[in-house]
């Protein structure tokens, strides 16, 4: 894992609301990995959003859009 941007405790309280037991501390850091990945595509496509709008502040509604285009909605 590169760089670590998410703490892991938050995403092993997750886990643990998802049904987990229990978590391995490399459980939580690859759930972190791909949880980081994701938000880097949703932020890159929510860019996309505000600047097709001409604006340089993302919006929630970017964000929101992002996200149902890489659910394949939009």
């Amino acid at each position: 894992m590169a760089k670590k941007e998410l703490p892991l405790t938050p995403l092993e309280r997750i886990l643990k609301k998802a049904g987990s037991k229990r978590v391995s501390k490399s459980g939580a850091e690859a759930f972190a990995e791909v949880l980081t990945e994701y938000a880097l595509k949703l932020s890159k496509e929510a860019v996309k959003f505000a600047e097709h709008a001409g604006r340089k502040t993302l919006l929630e509604r970017d964000v929101k859009m992002a996200k149902r285009r890489l659910e394949g909605i939009v």
